[in-house]
Parts: structure tokens; C-alpha cells; sequence
């Protein structure tokens, strides 16, 4: 998560149930555990990728004594909504059986609703269009520019030989890790 951001793994978790919701479209009455098997197991790592950052996002704004009430809201309103989910898919399963002897299209037409759903939580959370190469690159160039210390300042040459705690140096004893914008 730290390489990609929180919002872009539940994005991939998001696409990652449409692909693995979308074989189940074509569900038949004979299909085995054995052929489900691949279908769940891309399931269970897309919600993977998606409920461990979702809850980091809905607490790693909040102050600390706040998280454990962001965190049980957040709990309370996912099985909220598992619930209603379930009851929506019950409901258009019903509706689709009514008359039949529970043929593969009433499973159909009850699969298409969390297909939706998840389009919908896809697009809901795709992230923003990158910013152009030659943009980031240059305003990256300009961090840098603004971030350096001129060391012939004797400020700076303090901070170096010193150990600025600050900024990048250890206690006064130890000179300055490699990544010090100091040095």
C-alpha cells in the first residue's frame, strides 16, 4: 500500500471482483465446486485488497481517540450494507424464480446485482488522472530546488556538523544519514 496508496488498492480490489463477479454470470446448473474453486478464490483477494485499506481510510484521518467510533462505524455500516446486499439479491432472485423450479437464469439475474454494485464502488473510487510526465517531473525539480539548503551558510554547516535533529541528523555525536537533503 505504501507503494500504490490506499485508494488505488481498493481501486485494483474493486476491479478485481468485477473480474472475478463476471464468470459467475454464465453460472449452469451441473458446475462443481471445482469450477467455482478459481472464481471464490479470486474473490476472497479481491476483498482482501479492498477491506484492509478501506478501513485504513476510514480511520487514518481521525485523531487516535477517535478511531475506535470511526472504526465501529465503519463496521456497522459494512454489515448494514452486506445486509441490505443480501436482501437485494434474495429479493431479485425471488422475483426471477417466481414460476420456475429455480433455474440457472434466476441465478443469473440475482448475480447481476452485486456485478453493480461493485461497477458502481469501482467507479466511485477510481483515482484522479495523473498529472503528465513532463508536469511531475518538472514540479518535482522545483521541490528539490526549494528544498536544499545552501551548505555554505553557516546555519546549514551547523546543522551538518551538529546534528540537527530537526531536520535529517541524528543527536550531535553521529554525522548525518545518506538521505539528509544536507549533505
Amino acid at each position: 500500500m505504501r507503494r500504490y496508496g490506499t485508494g488505488r488498492v481498493i481501486f485494483g480490489g474493486f476491479l478485481l471482483a468485477v473480474v472475478a463477479y463476471g464468470p459467475f454470470l454464465p453460472v449452469q446448473g451441473g458446475w462443481s465446486y471445482a469450477a467455482m474453486f478459481p472464481r471464490l478464490t479470486i474473490t476472497g483477494v479481491a476483498f482482501a485488497l479492498a477491506y484492509g485499506p478501506l478501513t485504513i481510510a476510514a480511520t487514518d484521518s481521525m485523531a487516535s481517540r477517535e478511531q475506535g467510533l470511526a472504526d465501529g462505524l465503519l463496521s456497522t455500516f459494512t454489515q448494514f450494507g452486506a445486509a441490505v446486499g443480501i436482501s437485494a439479491v434474495t429479493a431479485v432472485y425471488g422475483i426471477a424464480a417466481a414460476g420456475t423450479d429455480g433455474s440457472p437464469d434466476a441465478y443469473r439475474a440475482a448475480l447481476i446485482v452485486p456485478v453493480v454494485v461493485v461497477l458502481l464502488g469501482t467507479a466511485v473510487c477510481a483515482p484522479p488522472d495523473p498529472p503528465t510526465t513532463r508536469r511531475s517531473r518538472h514540479s518535482r525539480r522545483a521541490r528539490r530546488r526549494r528544498s536544499r539548503v545552501s551548505p555554505a551558510t553557516p546555519t546549514a554547516m551547523a546543522q551538518v556538523r551538529y546534528g540537527d535533529v530537526r531536520h535529517c541528523a541524528t543527536p550531535t555525536t553521529t554525522p548525518p544519514h545518506r538521505g539528509c537533503p544536507l549533505l
